[in-house]
């Protein structure tokens, strides 16, 4: 049955869910690479679809919205309340290293955090969250197939987006993490916490060592590819076609 954050009802999603930051960006997913498309919840504006790919398989898409918070609701409530299995965040990034360029892919096979999230599990020690390797594998073959520049690593989800420690970073880069995001620790936690399986893909769309930012126009063409390599991945588990 709906929850507070989905009105969608059981059966409406798919096994497998992309998950954009963006409301609209799960739109243009929804109407650019599935057909027989089914919008199953709109509450607060938050879209997910369900519909099937080119290959006839059966994928929803839904958005995030922004931060640890946001995703966390999200997920657990797609995991534990509409049977979904996998879910791939497609999203952006600054990247942290010299030989990671704009546009390139980053596939977050760990994720750290300066977030208090793990809190509530209660563990005596520290947890490292970490995407599922099947997924990691299919992300990267699809991309090393296209050509398209691929990194694979640790990734920071940040809780904070203008930090006042403007150098804070450079610990991080340091300890080579490769680019900083907000969304991929909670994903993993709450994958590992249910049983699941999770995925982070990022676009570069800035770097902090030469601050160069990606046009508004240029983000959204870039960010196609990624998108394409989260589908493909994601058939690979997805349900055939009914």
């Amino acid at each position: 049955m709906p929850t507070p954050h989905n009105s969608a009802n059981p059966g409406d999603f798919a096994n497998v869910v992309l998950m954009p930051g963006d409301p609209l960006r799960a739109k243009l997913i929804a109407d650019t690479y599935l057909h027989d498309v089914k919008l199953v919840t709109s509450v607060r504006n938050i879209y997910g679809y369900t519909g099937y790919t080119k290959n006839g398989k059966k994928i929803s898409v839904m958005a995030s919205g922004m931060g640890m918070p946001s995703i966390g609701i999200y997920s657990y409530e797609l995991y534990s309340r509409y049977d979904v299995d996998v879910i791939i965040r497609v999203g952006t990034c600054g990247a942290y290293q010299e030989n990671i360029n704009l546009f390139d892919i980053i596939v977050g096979s760990v994720a750290s955090t300066d977030s208090n999230w793990i809190h509530q599990y209660g563990l005596n020690g520290h947890y490292s969250a970490g995407a599922d390797f099947d997924l990691v594998e299919a992300a990267v073959n699809s991309a090393r197939k296209k050509n398209v520049p691929v990194h694979v690593g640790n990734v920071l989800s940040s809780d904070i987006f203008y930090n006042a420690d403007k150098e804070g970073w450079k610990k991080w880069a340091d300890m080579n993490v490769l680019a900083v995001e907000m969304e991929a620790f909670s994903l993993y936690c709450n994958a590992a916490k249910l049983k699941k399986k999770a995925l982070c893909l990022l676009t570069v769309s800035d770097s902090f060592l030469i601050r160069e930012e990606l046009t508004p126009e240029q983000r959204q063409n870039g960010l196609l590819r990624m998108i394409e390599i989260g589908i493909e991945a994601g058939e690979k588990f997805a349900k055939e076609s009914e």
